[in-house]
Parts: C-alpha cells; structure tokens; sequence
C-alpha cells in the first residue's frame, strides 16, 4: 500500500541558497501531522513542492502513489494556502459549487451549507471573496477546501487571521477530516493544533531536525531560529 504523502531526496535551492535540503519523508494514510519551524524554514516550500505548485530542484514528492503535479495527485489532494485566490466574478456559493462539480460532486449543496453556517459565512454566500477581510477570505477558502472529497490536506498556516471562534471551528473541523480517514499535514504555529496530532515534523534553515510524538518534544524551541 503506498504512502499517503512521500519525498524522495526533495530538495529545492535558490541559486546557490538551499531552501530545503534533500529530504525522505513518508506520511502513512490516515497519519494526522503538524509541520512546524520558524519562518523561512522551508514549511512553505516543502508543502508547495507536494501539491505540484512550486518546481523542486530535486528528488521527487508524491501523493497518493502519484507524483506531485500529475491529474491523478491533483484529484486525490485538497491544498489551503495561507494566502488563498479566488475568482473575481464568483460568489462564495458560485466557488462552492465551481469545486465540486469540478471533483464530479453531484450532492454537493448540503455540504456546503454546513460549512457556511458552521464558519458564520451563510449571509455571505452570495458576495465575491476577493472583496472580504483577512479573516474572512480564510473562512471562505476552508470551506471551498472541504466541499469535495480528497485523500490528503496539505494546509499552509491556516489560523492566521482567524478570531478564537473562527479557530476553535477549524480545529474541530481538522478533526473531524482525520477521524474521517484522510490524511492531514499542516504548516502552523498553532500550539492548539500541534497538541492534537500523532505527528510532530520540524524543519530549521531547510533541514528536518526533528520527526516524532509532540509530546516528546520542546514545541517552543523547534519553532525559533537556530
């Protein structure tokens, strides 16, 4: 049975920076893991590198068997960027509905409103994402994220932005995506989050220095520069 998420050697260098050093990492399905290190530690890189957004220099990632970038990687992976896009000329319920047809979701609607009402978005279903706050965009890009079914989450700093309620309906949200059996790898500095996993990865200046239980180890200090 083939990983969930793996990395052969990855690596990615900016001329002559290295931005993540060769890496081998496998991620077994179903594995809930928090990805933490301070900023520029290569977190960003590692999880772009995976969803096939961002060209590595070397090795390979793969998700689900398939590598990085193809069709089939793509169907089995939902991404959330700490900076999510969205079209300009679509509401949130036109996004909503965009993303799971585009995943061959036909009863996609009850879904949807679940996540509106359970993210206080339901009375802005009908307004455009590109014009709301900080908060507000990363409330929307949840919920387009979990509207179609996928095998492995990459999130990128996903509570920045978000008020405690916003974060505390994350969290459960998280939750419930891993008791459903999908396999979550999350970027945060989230100390709430990083207590819930069964997996603690840290990178520091590009090097995984540290790979095991949360509870063995000083949160805190993997998070500082070195």
């Amino acid at each position: 049975m083939s990983a969930a998420l793996s990395t052969h050697q990855l690596s990615k260098d900016y001329g002559d920076r290295p931005a993540l050093f060769p890496l081998d990492l496998e991620v077994p399905k179903g594995q809930h893991v928090a990805l933490v290190g301070h900023n520029g530690s290569g977190k960003t890189t590692l999880l772009r590198m995976a969803a096939g957004l961002l060209d590595n220099s070397g090795g390979e990632a793969r998700i689900a068997g398939h590598l990085a970038g193809t069709q089939p990687a793509r169907t089995a992976l939902s991404w959330l960027s700490d900076t999510p896009t969205f079209y300009d000329d679509l509401s949130l319920w036109e996004h909503l509905e965009y993303i799971a047809r585009l995943h061959g979701v036909a009863d996609w609607a009850d879904t949807a409103e679940s996540l509106l009402s359970r993210l206080h978005l339901g009375d802005r279903r009908d307004d455009i994402p590109t014009t709301f706050s900080r908060g507000l965009r990363q409330k929307a890009a949840i919920a387009i994220a979990m509207v179609r079914p996928f095998e492995v989450m990459l999130v990128d700093e996903p509570f920045v932005g978000l008020d405690q309620a916003g974060k505390d309906t994350l969290l459960e949200l998280l939750d419930e995506v891993a008791a459903g059996g999908a396999t979550l790898l999350v970027a945060t500095h989230e100390l709430a989050f990083v207590h819930r996993v069964q997996r603690l990865l840290a990178l520091r200046d590009g090097a995984l220095v540290f790979d095991g239980a949360p509870a063995t180890a000083d949160v805190h200090s993997l998070v500082l520069p070195a």
